[in-house]
């Protein structure tokens, strides 16, 4: 197992998270190719390019998204 330096935590969890989606999503788009039994083929090559894509775009935009998310909530004022 990797031992990597929690402090590159956001690195880590912005790799694994981009690739979780982007391997669901061109699944999705790649099933027209399961009768034509190039499934994996296409889907493999259509997410290495998702992946290479969206992987500096998911890491750019979490501090955005994070500051987004403090400004539209509100702590929960239910816990004790």
């Amino acid at each position: 197992m990797l031992r990597i330096p929690r402090r590159y935590g956001h690195f880590v969890f912005g790799v694994i998270q981009s690739g979780l989606t982007t391997a669901i999503a061109t699944a999705i788009a790649s099933l027209p190719f399961l009768s034509e039994s190039t499934f994996l083929l296409h889907w493999l090559g259509a997410w290495a390019m998702a992946w290479a894509a969206m992987t500096p775009v998911v890491l750019l935009a979490a501090p955005f998204i994070r500051r987004l998310v403090e400004a539209l909530t509100v702590a929960d004022l239910t816990r004790g």
